[in-house]
């Protein structure tokens, strides 16, 4: 095997459950497109691939080494990776971090498992097919063709970027990995912080019951342990701890201090011999509704986020380093944002790891841009029941997460309402209580922005891309008087009516700005084809001055708790990030952090419940 330096994103894909025995499969892998999807007829699965692809990056982008952007039916990978010969005599899972869209596997030439979705993560118990051998063969067929109905986030379907879709993804586009673990074996539970009682709540789920086994969670912090607790596994279907901090070791996670307890987790056979072992972390913190108010450890924050979608230009939605991650959310806190509302993708796990760390506020949402029924489905997608099924992947693998402060499981559903019920009020509901099962404990918005159709959704938004500060300032003024503003169609509703919820504008701005292009008619002259939210600013003075205006006017709003600028950076044609798409600075990011800075009267006023 290749060292670690020339292997890409060699780090661990999830900090949160770690075991050290496992082995990334990240690099060269052979690669075929197939462009009619037949290659399963032509022998794809059992001869070698006439390509080369670097892993986790997907083909289209550059640093995959092939960079085809045209559509793709069809890829499939295949490469042989070693089992290790310590891993003797214990289960041999086999991960995939994302892989778009639907996914056949076979090891040694059995299949051994599908998977629908491209946001996903997921992962095949490959034992069996391994039959002793010291070499795994792997096979991958990922389908993904544009006319089939599927959640696709901002992915173009037309050959080319335009407005504000971009470069599809295909195929694999994460981490792929092995693990090694017990043949009886812990998995992954919920981990709860319990602030008012100073302790967390941690399920410890294992494979399979075994009379007198116990699980045990042991909570500590830079000075050493500080409590664990243990229990029977075969007594629960969900077996649960609880890990009480006292009082001069408590300590709670906030943007300003966001301190992270190490957690262990053990699993013991009934005579005490340890059969396996997880490290975590995790943080105490709460996330609470008081009226209009919603309250981190029980104090208004007033959320200044920005929008992230998430794209780099050479690896499109996977990161080019474990190091870009972080640098983003760095880019953010520089220039005043305190967290991110994650745009139209799942982020990989890594991104959330950096969040915790740097106390970085951050909104989960799933990459479904516009669906709608209407019979239009030329550039929309449309609800399923897939929809509900990915998103409870979602939320299992990432709910632990101390970062993530709410959920919002759909984006700028179209639909006016009518006097029946439609598939999409069926799948805006099957999504918010998934979200409330998986977790109980967060704030769920039910469509951010458009159609809010849960009538006890428990949290209200809208996107505002007036551009004028004036007219921002009156379209927002009604939500004083309990009439905030909505998205319409006309003067025909989108949503059931606002019945008092924390309200947010979680889209807004989008300023067209590109310094290299100072013509402010609308008519690209360059050929890029750039564009942004209204009328493009003539001067870097004019960008800050409606910024500062637009902003002003939020903070001003004592009944928001928050809002979402968009956005963090340049998306290709998409110039309206406060940097440019390479990460560059194209605008002066001290002013932009001095005008988010100050008070917001949220943060001040006595507001009514």
């Amino acid at each position: 095997m290749p060292s670690s330096e020339s292997i890409p994103r060699p780090e661990h894909p999830r900090p949160q459950f770690f075991r050290s025995s496992w082995l990334c499969l990240n690099g060269t892998w052979e690669f075929e497109i197939d462009h009619g999807d037949s290659g399963l007829e032509r022998g794809l699965r059992t001869r070698p691939l006439s390509d080369r692809i670097t892993v986790p990056f997907c083909p289209e982008s550059a640093l995959s080494g092939v960079g085809n952007t045209d559509f793709m039916e069809a890829v499939w990978y295949r490469r042989t990776a070693p089992i290790l010969a310590d891993w003797a005599g214990r289960r041999v899972l086999l991960h995939f971090g994302a892989v778009d869209h639907d996914t056949t596997v076979w090891v040694n030439d059995v299949e051994v498992g599908r998977h629908r979705g491209g946001f996903s993560s997921f992962d095949f118990d490959i034992t069996d097919a391994l039959a002793g051998s010291a070499e795994a063969t792997i096979v991958v067929r990922a389908r993904d063709t544009i006319h089939a109905v599927q959640a696709r986030g901002k992915q173009s379907r037309c050959y080319a970027n335009h407005e504000c879709v971009y470069t599809r993804t295909t195929g694999i586009w994460q981490t792929v990995w092995l693990e090694a673990v017990p043949s009886v074996h812990l998995r992954r539970g919920r981990v709860v912080p319990q602030l008012g009682a100073g302790a967390f709540t941690v399920e410890l789920p294992v494979s399979a019951s075994r009379p007198g086994w116990t699980a045990t969670g042991i909570l500590s912090d830079a000075a050493g342990e500080i409590t664990r607790a243990s229990t029977r596994v075969d007594l629960d279907r969900s077996p649960t701890v609880a890990l009480t901090v006292p009082e001069d070791r408590r300590r709670v996670w906030q943007p300003s201090d966001p301190h992270l307890y190490e957690l262990r987790l053990e699993l013991c056979d009934a005579g005490g011999t340890l059969v396996d072992r997880v490290e975590s972390y995790t943080g105490l913190r709460s996330v609470t509704i008081d009226g209009r108010r919603i309250l981190i450890n029980g104090e208004r924050v007033f959320q200044r986020l920005v929008l992230d979608q998430g794209y780099w230009p050479d690896s499109l939605m996977t990161a080019p380093t474990d190091a870009a991650l972080r640098t983003d959310i760095e880019l953010s806190l520089a220039a005043g944002f305190n967290g991110a509302r994650l745009h139209q993708k799942v982020f990989e796990e890594r991104f959330f790891y950096h969040a915790d760390r740097l106390g970085y506020l951050v909104w989960g949402e799933f990459g479904d841009w516009g669906a709608r029924i209407n019979g239009d489905t030329t550039d929309n997608q449309q609800p399923t029941a897939a929809y509900v099924t990915q998103w409870l992947e979602v939320l299992g693998r990432d709910r632990n997460h101390t970062a993530i402060i709410g959920w919002c499981p759909l984006n700028e559903t179209h639909q006016v309402l009518h006097d029946k019920i439609t598939q999409l009020d069926d799948v805006t509901r099957g999504m918010w209580l998934a979200t409330k099962a998986a977790d109980p404990t967060r704030p769920v918005l039910d469509a951010s922005g458009y159609s809010h159709r849960v009538a006890e959704t428990e949290v209200w938004d809208s996107h505002d891309y007036e551009q004028d500060p004036e007219r921002f300032a009156t379209n927002q003024a009604g939500l004083a008087d309990g009439d905030p503003y909505r998205n319409r169609r006309g003067e025909s509703e989108f949503s059931l009516p606002y019945a008092g919820q924390p309200y947010m504008v979680s889209e807004f701005g989008g300023i067209w700005w590109n310094p290299d292009q100072l013509d402010r008619d609308g008519v690209d002259n360059t050929g890029s084809g750039s564009w942004g939210y209204g009328q493009r600013v003539a001067d870097l003075g004019e960008f800050h001055d409606r910024f500062d205006g637009l902003v002003s006017v939020l903070l001003d709003n004592p009944a928001m708790f928050g809002y979402c600028y968009t956005q963090l950076t340049d998306v290709f044609q998409e110039q309206n990030g406060i940097y440019r798409f390479d990460r560059t600075t194209k605008l002066d990011v001290d002013r932009i952090s001095t005008a988010q800075q100050r008070t917001a009267a949220y943060e001040t006023f006595t507001i009514a419940s």
